[in-house]
């Protein structure tokens, strides 16, 4: 199994910045990819961003130029710097991790830009 821990949600206005991490621990030998996804209310999950072990990357185009994923192999850390925000951001984040073909989700953080 694998656990993953989602930090650095909050409160931001248009515009503003904010980082979010997710720590792995666990089973995490096996883990290829890591990512984020994003809820809205109201709306389906979706894609954010997604990175591979091999530091390979897929962005939204809602957020290309304006966040950028990396991750800590070392640490099994991902990050999400999030620039530029705007409303439209605003959703639950959620923290994505596959091994082989399982995939495992963090609790969700929320993101809140205000206009």
């Amino acid at each position: 199994q694998v656990q993953l821990v989602e930090s650095g949600g909050g409160l931001v206005q248009a515009g503003g910045s904010l980082r979010l991490s997710c720590a792995a621990s666990g089973s995490t030998a096996s883990i290829s990819a890591m990512g984020w996804y994003r809820q809205a209310s109201g709306k389906q999950r979706e894609l954010v961003a997604i990175i591979n072990s091999g530091g390979g990357t897929n962005y939204a185009e809602s957020v290309k130029g304006r966040f950028t994923i990396s991750r800590d192999n070392a640490k099994n850390t991902v990050y999400l710097q999030m620039n530029s925000l705007e409303p439209e951001d605003t959703a639950v984040y959620y923290c994505y991790a596959r091994r082989v073909v399982f995939s495992h989700w963090g609790q969700g953080t929320q993101v809140t830009v205000s206009s």
